[in-house]
């Protein structure tokens, strides 16, 4: 059953209750690994498939924020995916590289030639909040943050400033699922059709 969990005894006795969703309570060690849990449970919700696919049918030019010139590394992948299965302008974003997929890479967000649609980015949680305030400085109205990465707080701070945000959810996997190459989960369909789908 699903509880919450709120601050109520003196931070002398480290307890805090948990409310339970049938109503009851009881108090547990705030240093507990059920109240480690119950915290870190995810609240945030973010777009639905519906607004998934119209962010990605609605832009023009993607920035991949941690794009690495490793073929070994997930955001290769999608950057070649990008690049070879999209109309996207991809552009991509890392200090350390010159070029990646024989595109020319940029330092940093504000060196882009253009206000890209959607950054999506391929960097630890921790850095999620900072890349936000890039995001906001050059005025981008989307961060799609990719598979794996969950920063809950930055979700909401970006959220906050206005921004649409997408996080734990691969681009790559939901452009390809949208566009009838992919099933619900990822898997290869097999599907094969004469009918142009839309971008």
């Amino acid at each position: 059953m699903a509880a919450t969990l709120t601050d109520s005894a003196p931070e002398a006795t480290a307890n805090e209750t948990v409310s339970l969703s049938n109503g009851l309570t009881c108090e547990i060690p705030s240093n507990s690994p059920l109240a480690k849990l119950l915290k870190s449970q995810r609240t945030w919700i973010g777009p639905n498939a519906k607004q998934r696919q119209r962010i990605l049918r609605d832009a023009k030019s993607i920035a991949i924020v941690g794009a690495s010139p490793s073929s070994a590394r997930a955001s290769y992948f999608v950057g070649t995916y990008l690049l070879q299965s999209s109309d996207y302008r991809v552009y991509f974003v890392n200090p350390m590289a010159d070029t990646i997929l024989g595109h020319k890479a940029y330092p940093d967000l504000a060196s882009l030639p253009e206000v890209p649609d959607i950054v999506d980015v391929f960097r630890k949680g921790s850095d999620i909040p900072s890349v936000i305030d890039d995001v906001l400085a050059i005025g981008a109205k989307t961060v799609w943050v990719q598979l794996g990465i969950w920063n809950q707080d930055a979700a909401i701070y970006g959220e906050s400033k206005g921004l649409t945000v997408v996080m734990d959810r691969c681009i790559k996997i939901e452009h390809a699922r949208f566009h009838g190459g992919l099933h619900l989960y990822g898997f290869d369909t097999g599907q094969i059709t004469s009918h142009k789908t839309a971008r």
